[in-house]
C-alpha cells in the first residue's frame, strides 16, 4: 500500500472512527459541539473483491456482506493503538508517496488492501450511524477532507475550468505579446498583465467557461453563476485577493449583476450553493444533475488528528465553514503539463494567465481552483 498524505489520511479516519465509535459535528470554525455527534453502527468498504462491513458492538466484526459470515472479530482497543501510531507516521512523513510497511500485517487481518475504498461517487467513506432525533440508521457517504500537511483542494482545476475573457477596446494599439514577455518573470504577472489593460482603458468581459459541461453545471446551480464566480477570478487578480469571504465583499460593493442588496444577500447565498454543490457531488466534466453522492456530508482530518463531520443535517454550520474557509488559488501558468489550459495545445497560444488571439479577438484565460485556508 502506497499513497499521499491525503490517502493516507483516509485509512487514518477509517480506524480512528472504529477506535471512537462516534462521529463528531462540528461548528463553523471546525471545533466539535460538545452534544451533537453520531453513534456508528457500522463502517463499511467496498473493493473490487470484498464487501465488507466492520461492526462496532463490543469487538470490531468483520462480516463479508454477501455471505453474512463473521470473518474475524478484533478488539477495539488494537484499532486505537494502531489509529495513533499510524497519525504519527504520517504527520512525519515525507515526499509526495510513500509506504508503511511495519502496517502490513495489521492491514492484512483487517483485510484492507487499498488506500481508498472503492467508490462511484464522490465519497470516500461509508457509515450506518444511529441519528439519535429520527431514531433512524442510514447508511450515508461522506467525503474526507485531511488538513494533515497542505490543506486539501476542494474544487480541483483542469483545462476545463479555465474562464475566457474577451477584451474589449482599440486592441489594435495593443502589443499584447510585448506584455506576455514584459511580465513574463515579474511577481504577479496575471494581476500586472490584467491592472495593464483596465489602467489603459480596455474591458475585460466574461466571455464563456471552456468545459461546457461545467458552464451548465454552473447554470444548474444558478443561472447567473458562471458570471459571478467570473467576476470573483477577475477580483483575484485585480485586487490580489483570494478569500471567498473577501472577494463576496468586492461583488457586494461593486454589484456587477445589480442585485437589490438592501433586501436580500444576493452573492454570499449563491456562492454558498456552489460550494455546497462541490462539496457534496459536483465535478467539472461530469453531468451535475442536482443529487448529492456524498451523501452525509464531509469529514475533516485535522492537524491534530481529531476527525469531525459537517453532516447534511447540519447545513447551516457546514455552509458557514465553507465560506470562513475557503480561497481561490492560483494554478501553474508555465508551458507544461502542470498548466491546465495549456495541456496538449502547445501549438496553441491557450494558456492559462496568457493574452492570447483568436480570429482576430484578444481573449485572456482565468483558472478556477478552490482549496481550504
Amino acid at each position: 500500500m502506497k499513497g499521499n498524505k491525503g490517502e493516507w489520511s483516509e485509512i487514518y479516519a477509517f480506524l480512528k472512527l472504529i477506535a471512537d465509535g462516534q462521529l463528531y459535528a462540528a461548528d463553523k470554525n471546525l471545533e466539535p459541539i460538545p452534544n451533537l455527534f453520531y453513534p456508528i453502527i457500522k463502517i463499511i468498504r467496498r473493493d473490487a473483491t470484498n464487501n465488507l462491513a466492520y461492526t462496532l458492538n463490543g469487538d470490531v466484526k468483520i462480516i463479508d456482506e454477501k455471505t453474512n459470515e463473521t470473518l474475524i472479530a478484533i478488539p477495539k482497543i488494537i484499532f486505537v493503538e494502531q489509529a495513533e501510531i499510524l497519525f504519527k507516521k504520517i504527520n512525519t512523513a515525507k515526499g509526495a508517496s510513500f509506504e508503511f510497511p511495519e502496517f502490513q500485517d495489521f492491514f492484512d487481518t483487517i483485510k484492507v488492501y487499498k488506500t481508498k475504498a472503492k467508490s462511484q461517487d464522490k465519497s470516500d467513506i461509508t457509515i450506518v450511524i444511529h441519528d439519535i432525533n429520527s431514531g433512524l440508521e442510514p447508511e450515508l457517504g461522506f467525503s474526507i477532507k485531511s488538513f494533515i500537511g497542505k490543506k486539501s483542494t476542494l474544487f480541483n482545476a483542469g483545462a476545463g475550468t479555465n474562464f475566457i475573457y474577451k477584451i474589449e477596446g482599440n486592441i489594435r494599439n495593443l502589443d499584447f505579446q510585448a506584455l506576455n514577455s514584459e511580465t513574463i518573470k515579474s511577481k504577479g504577472k496575471i494581476t500586472n498583465r490584467i491592472n495593464y489593460l483596465l489602467e489603459n482603458d480596455f474591458k475585460i468581459n466574461f466571455h464563456k467557461i471552456q468545459s461546457e459541461n461545467l458552464q451548465h453545471n454552473l447554470m444548474l446551480i444558478d443561472t447567473h453563476l458562471p458570471n459571478i464566480l467570473a467576476e470573483m477570478l477577475l477580483y483575484k487578480y485585480q485586487f490580489k485577493q483570494s478569500n471567498i469571504n473577501h472577494l463576496i465583499s468586492l461583488l457586494n460593493d461593486d454589484n456587477p449583476l445589480n442585485y437589490p442588496l438592501t433586501t436580500h444577500p444576493y452573492y454570499e447565498y449563491k456562492i454558498k450553493r456552489f460550494l455546497t454543490d462541490v462539496a457534496l457531488g459536483m465535478t467539472p466534466e461530469t453531468v451535475w444533475k442536482g443529487s448529492y453522492n456524498a451523501t452525509g456530508g464531509i469529514i475533516i482530518v485535522k492537524n491534530t488528528g481529531e476527525v469531525l463531520c459537517y453532516h447534511i443535517f447540519n447545513r447551516n454550520e457546514f455552509q458557514k465553514y465553507l465560506l470562513n474557509n475557503t480561497k481561490l488559488e492560483q494554478a501553474a501558468t508555465s508551458e507544461d503539463k502542470a498548466n491546465p489550459g495549456f495541456a496538449k495545445a502547445k501549438s496553441k497560444p491557450y494558456r492559462y494567465g496568457w493574452i492570447y488571439e483568436e480570429n482576430g479577438a484578444l481573449f485572456l484565460k482565468l483558472n478556477l481552483q478552490i482549496r481550504f485556508t
